[in-house]
């Protein structure tokens, strides 16, 4: 806590430079309650400073039931006055015709680098969110119920209108069996890692269906008879996904869900042909976004500079969609919908709560959760916004709007026309909008990362790990090193220079690099350095650590092995759409040469000292 504290006072200090202020006196109430609360006043005490100090930007002044754990000093908090002053009327808390940005920042900075470092939650704060969880599915069971049939036409109608195209052509693909399965590299409920999920044994019945379990399991018809080795589960022996938490902030952790391996096998599948699918409807491509947070953050901006975008957040967003949002949604595609619910685990093993069954949808953990909440979150916005105009949605009005609406998983932009009807129609269908994330009324903006003030980003950088004390803490200096170099793109060099300091005397080489390169090194506007010469490319090399890792062994051979390589191959057919690139693809394997060796996330990083290119 140490180091992280003289981290905190260095950044204080260069921070109050930029805005002409002093913050010696900030430094010593921040050591004061540090030592007296602990590190969860970094963690938690502090962050809720800087979310008070965006909802009052948003506000347009200090409200009185804001900053309620800090002292105050006329309208405005004692911590930090001398940078809220330029921010806010001292006497009044009003915001300034024109606030200083660099005060802003500074003050989003300060407040907010601690609150997302990877510490774990106290036991207590764990239970609380499994509690949670088991709540938040009382709740989906009880607002489903309060959902009339006239809203639900309505739902359907829309999404019709939205998804029609889409829906009809991944349809046809599951109808004629060309949806092409893939496992990841993560756990599963079931405990197979590796390749060891190509030598599947259980089988759920009611996927087979649209997931035959030959087409799924067996590379070709000629091994039909390991069939007879493989457990065919009946739906009430079926695998529950497995739900556990996952360190997030201090204050909370994140809770997933653990699926099983069949499970997650069938939903890639599915996945896959919605991913191919969006893309070719143009207004999807723009309102919809499963790889590029990018055009959510430039909404942000523009909306943060002339106040024509909202940008709004839900609380529990993946949770709160039940299987009643998907069904509808699915409404006419009856082919995709049964695929879709098929692939969906209706049970979770809940810590101290035992087997529950589910009324959501799926919980982050699933292949489909992702997707499928877009399109529900944006089928509502779209009520919401029929609502506003007052009139029935036709298709020239969705291309009309589809500059101006997007969703990324929870994010949603929507125009500020229509963001009361949008609340409320989210609101209507079970949802549940983040007040202190969602943003409309003033000029501060928020979206997948990127924070905006009128036009200006104010966005900070977060302090991931705590620091390490010895080169054997691998993961700690891979991430000091990335945090140096974010805090030096965005201009707080003297901090630097006291990273510099920490971090060299953990790892003796530590050379200037480009970005690009693979080296743990420092970043500059002035380049590189140059200490070798590469013998065959004539590129300058440089000698430091570089991140190291390999998935842990784990064999595959016979049909297993065949199988993989076959899967791999179909999916890199499918994803190219050219001939050419078809043939290229048989020709060139699209996986590593030791993969039936090592398969699956590594359960280690190391860093290595090497002499590696500086660029």
């Amino acid at each position: 806590m140490k180091s992280l504290m003289l981290l905190w006072k260095t950044l204080a200090q260069e921070c109050a430079s930029r805005c002409y202020t002093s913050a010696s006196q900030d430094y010593q109430t921040v050591l004061r309650r540090t030592e007296h609360e602990g590190l969860s006043f970094l963690t938690i005490t502090l962050p809720s400073f800087g979310k008070d100090f965006e909802r009052s930007l948003d506000l347009g002044l200090v409200g009185n039931n804001l900053f309620l754990s800090f002292s105050r000093k006329g309208g405005l908090p004692k911590l930090f006055w001398g940078f809220l002053c330029r921010v806010f009327d001292p006497a009044s808390g009003v915001l300034l015709d024109a606030p200083d940005v660099e005060a802003i920042q500074s003050v989003r900075q300060l407040t907010l680098m601690f609150g997302k470092i990877a510490l774990q939650c106290t036991p207590e704060r764990e239970d609380a969110a499994f509690a949670q969880y088991v709540q938040c599915e009382q709740d989906v069971r009880e607002s489903d119920q309060l959902i009339p049939a006239q809203k639900w036409a309505w739902f359907e109608r829309v999404s019709t209108l939205l998804f029609s195209g889409l829906f009809t052509s991944v349809d046809r693909e599951i109808y004629y069996g060309r949806h092409i399965p893939k496992h990841g590299p993560g756990v599963t409920a079931d405990g197979l890692c590796g390749n060891a999920k190509f030598e599947q044994f259980t089988w759920p019945r009611r996927l087979d269906e649209y997931f035959p379990i030959g087409d799924m399991l067996l590379p070709n018809a000629r091994y039909y008879e390991q069939l007879e080795d493989v457990d065919i589960l009946e739906p009430g022996t079926e695998i529950p996904v497995k739900v556990i938490s996952v360190p997030k902030t201090q204050k909370t952790p994140r809770i997933i869900a653990v699926e099983p391996t069949a499970m997650q096998y069938a939903q890639q599948s599915v996945l896959r042909e919605i991913r191919m699918g969006i893309p070719k409807t143009n207004y999807l491509r723009t309102m919809i976004g499963i790889d590029d947070q990018r055009p959510n953050q430039a909404m942000a901006r523009k909306g943060s500079k002339d106040g024509t975008l909202a940008t709004l957040d839900l609380s529990e967003a993946s949770d709160r969609v039940s299987c009643l949002h998907v069904r509808h949604l699915l409404v006419h595609h009856p082919h995709l919908r049964e695929a879709v619910m098929a692939s969906r685990s209706p049970k979770a093993d809940v810590p101290g709560y035992g087997v529950l069954h589910l009324t959501k949808f799926a919980s982050m953990g699933s292949a489909l959760t992702f997707p499928i909440e877009a399109m529900v979150f944006l089928t509502i916005t779209f009520i919401g916004i029929e609502r506003a105009l007052n009139t029935t949605l036709t298709m020239k009005d969705v291309k009309r709007l589809h500059h101006a609406v997007r969703i990324y998983g929870d994010d949603i932009i929507v125009p500020v026309d229509f963001v009361d009807h949008v609340v409320q129609a989210l609101q209507d269908f079970g949802l549940v909008v983040n007040e202190g994330k969602s943003f409309w009324t003033g000029k501060f903006r928020e979206s997948c990362g990127k924070e905006y003030y009128d036009g200006e980003d104010v966005s900070i950088v977060r302090v991931r790990r705590v620091f390490p004390t010895k080169r054997g803490h691998a993961q700690e200096i891979i991430s000091i090193v990335s945090l140096r170099n974010q805090l030096y793109w965005a201009g707080y060099w003297q901090t630097v220079r006291w990273l510099d300091g920490y971090i060299g005397k953990l790892i003796k080489h530590f050379p200037m690099v480009l970005p690009s390169s693979p080296v743990l090194g420092r970043h500059s506007c002035l380049g590189f350095e140059t200490q070798q010469i590469g013998e065959y490319l004539h590129n300058p090399l440089v000698k430091g650590y570089v991140e190291s890792s390999r998935p842990p062994k784990s064999i595959l051979d016979g049909p297993g092995a065949l199988l993989k390589w076959f899967l791999e191959q179909e999916g890199s057919d499918r994803d190219n759409g050219s001939l050419i690139g078809d043939r290229l693809a048989h020709l060139s394997p699209k996986v590593d040469t030791d993969h039936l060796e090592r398969a699956g996330r590594p359960q280690r990083v190391s860093i290595k000292l090497g002499v590696c290119s500086a660029v």
